[in-house]
């Protein structure tokens, strides 16, 4: 077979899989500091030079969110509001969890689509600094997710309809009374929390495995990279990748990036018999194998 190359000024081996769980619009994952994380996120390793770049604070807003709205947890204590239960469209809820022809229904993927939906009209516009407006988005869906789990959390996939409707209004009612007072405490914190996650992100650049980022949202796994990744394919399909930056060449299904990290790939044809299989297509199969250039 004949074989082929390519060069590119840059190459990214980013692959994600579309969750099975595509109801499901976040979840937070604990073993990745709990962050929340879209069902079709892209997910990559990135290491040296081009993962700096990527350590920005705006980097670090889903990662901040995620720590701040736990320590604010304690004050933002306030109870769902009869009036937006009142309100909640539970028949609605209820026909689009008996359509057969639907994807599965799902608790919190419910209430955070309702949630976060106020998120948008609450964030929208709300400064003229656009990081302002950024960390209000993140704070409110932190909010929208831990609240809607907490419902959601205690009703079994066997229960009807309306117990599990009833459950979701409940979580996006609980999380609309507290999301002002947690937008409002976690304000305070971001600034600490970023120069504190710029840190360990530029620490995690220079580590053999590199930095993890999912939509450009810096994780903050705690050293656990493996369980992280094993989290993350477990609850919503996402195969973490490699990332690989700077000029590179393809040949025999095996790539080399002429810039900061490299990473086996296989384009378009099999490799040898005596070559790992290591990939299908680009996706890596959760198997992220980074190492650095050497310099000469």
């Amino acid at each position: 077979m004949k074989a082929w190359s390519l060069r590119a000024p840059l190459l990214a081996l980013a692959v994600s899989v579309p969750s099975l769980l595509t109801s499901v619009a976040h979840a937070g994952i604990d073993a990745c500091g709990d962050i929340d994380v879209e069902a079709n996120a892209e997910c990559t390793l990135e290491v040296e030079a081009e993962c700096e770049l990527q350590c920005e604070p705006v980097s670090f807003e889903a990662s901040c969110a995620a720590e701040l709205h736990a320590s604010c947890d304690g004050e933002c204590d306030a109870t769902a509001k009869g009036s937006c239960e009142t309100s909640c469209d539970i028949a609605d809820c209820e026909a689009r969890c008996d359509d057969v022809t639907a994807p599965e229904f799902n608790c919190q993927g419910e209430c955070e689509a309702s949630a976060e939906a106020n998120c948008d009209a609450k964030c929208s516009g709300m400064a003229s600094n656009g990081e302002a407006e950024g960390e209000c988005r993140a704070s409110c869906r932190a909010t929208a997710s831990a609240e809607c789990e907490g419902s959601c959390e205690a009703t079994p996939p066997s229960a009807d309809c309306t117990a599990k409707c009833e459950a979701s209004c409940e979580g996006q009612c609980t999380a609309e009374a507290r999301v002002d007072c947690q937008v409002d405490c976690q304000s305070e914190g971001y600034a600490e929390c970023k120069v504190t996650a710029e840190g360990g992100c530029k620490g995690r650049c220079e580590e053999p495995e590199g930095a993890l980022f999912c939509d450009g949202q810096y994780v903050d796994h705690g050293g656990n990279l493996e369980e992280c990744k094993a989290a993350l394919k477990a609850a919503l399909d996402i195969e973490v990748t490699a990332s690989a930056s700077g000029e590179s060449e393809c040949s025999d299904g095996s790539c080399e990036a002429e810039g900061e990290a490299s990473a086996s790939c296989a384009l378009g044809q099999a490799p040898a018999s005596n070559t790992p299989v290591l990939v299908a297509g680009l996706a890596l199969l959760g198997a992220v194998l980074v190492r650095r250039r050497r310099t000469h």
